[in-house]
């Protein structure tokens, strides 16, 4: 699936920018207070996106979406970790992104 064939239109913002390494879109989707948890662990957002995404030339293929959009199966790669199947789950607060969660699938 591509971004653009996502349900949400901030989560396909977020993937798009992801996969164009432009952190300030990335960060435009999401709320101030924003948490994010990897693998059931809180991190510190900013800095995990800093080193696991766009440090590393993350990319997002994804597989399928769930609950409405607000779940994604993907195939993530960095150049950290490699490729590895994972989850993304999103909470969403008005139109902006509140709390990511991830792991491996």
């Amino acid at each position: 699936m591509t971004p653009t064939q996502l349900s949400v239109p901030v989560v396909a913002d977020l993937i798009a920018a992801i996969n164009r390494g432009d952190r300030d879109a990335f960060l435009a989707t999401l709320t101030p207070d924003a948490t994010l948890t990897d693998d059931g662990s809180p991190r510190e957002l900013v800095d995990w996106v800093d080193r696991e995404v766009f440090s590393s030339h993350g990319r997002v293929t994804v597989d399928r979406e769930e609950d409405g959009g607000l779940r994604l199966f993907t195939r993530y790669r960095n150049d950290l970790w490699g490729e590895m199947s994972t989850f993304w789950r999103f909470r969403l607060t008005g139109d902006r992104i509140s709390r990511i969660e991830t792991g491996q699938a």
